[in-house]
């Protein structure tokens, strides 16, 4: 028989993973005031300061806001849905980077901050993802992507440095239209990227980056994409904030 298992967080995490679920999932859309400190307390069976507690928190996460007078209302929205395979085709000649041609449709400002482009050794899942050798070195390309000026998703793609030596890849500045482009310039368009995704505590990186609240996971995403012939031509880490946003996949059933 299994043993007895009770959730042990605290009271406010507690009820602030509740009304988080009301909010992320629109239960409690954007505007809906609260009910009052003496209505949760008496809903939740605790004290005032619990609940103020389990507020904050919220409104760290910039899903609730106070005002003055009058009480506590969701600012914060229904997560974002996201869906990969839009953002996988290159772009058009001319055109800018999908990420950014995306978000306007969805009358959104989209924009990236590159962070680093450096020939490195890689982690040993990304190394084995694009068949190199022991010690072997890829080129690392790494981004914050944005929207609305908020912080999105941190980026670390790594590519082969055969395919990458003596392009714009290397050099540290953005590439119009994106790698995705070029590589296709180049001759090797994607045809194919598998993804796992994952929720995971974040590491210091991740929430400096994405500016989070204390204890919130990231979504990470390990992603292969291929080229003709299966050929790896880009292994990535996305590391999206977990209560923001979410993943949209629709797969035909073969």
């Amino acid at each position: 028989m299994a043993r007895p298992f009770e959730d042990r967080r605290s009271a406010h995490q507690k009820i602030a993973a509740g009304l988080r679920r009301e909010i992320t999932r629109g239960d409690l859309p954007p505007g809906t005031q609260l009910p009052s400190t003496p209505v949760l307390m008496e809903q939740h069976g605790v004290a005032g300061t619990t609940v103020q507690k389990a507020l904050l928190m919220l409104k760290e996460e910039e899903l609730l806001i106070g005002q003055p007078g009058k009480g506590v209302f969701v600012r914060g929205s229904t997560q974002q849905a996201i869906s990969p395979v839009v953002y996988m085709p290159p772009a058009a000649a001319g055109e800018p980077y999908r990420w950014i041609s995306e978000a306007d449709k969805r009358s959104q400002r989209g924009s990236s901050k590159l962070l680093k482009v450096a020939v490195v050794t890689p982690p040993q899942e990304v190394a084995q993802a694009l068949g190199l050798d022991e010690n072997g070195q890829a080129l690392l390309r790494k981004q914050i992507l944005l929207l609305n000026e908020e912080p999105t998703e941190l980026t670390r793609s790594y590519y082969p440095l055969e395919l990458a030596d003596g392009t714009a890849m290397m050099e540290q500045r953005k590439i119009r239209g994106g790698t995705p482009t070029l590589l296709n310039q180049l001759g090797y368009p994607p045809k194919e990227f598998v993804d796992e995704v994952s929720s995971e505590i974040p590491t210091e990186e991740e929430v400096v980056a994405l500016q989070l609240p204390k204890d919130m996971p990231v979504m990470l995403t390990f992603r292969i994409v291929y080229s003709d012939d299966e050929r790896p031509i880009e292994v990535s880490l996305l590391a999206k904030a977990a209560h923001r946003y979410r993943m949209r996949y629709r797969i035909p059933v073969p």
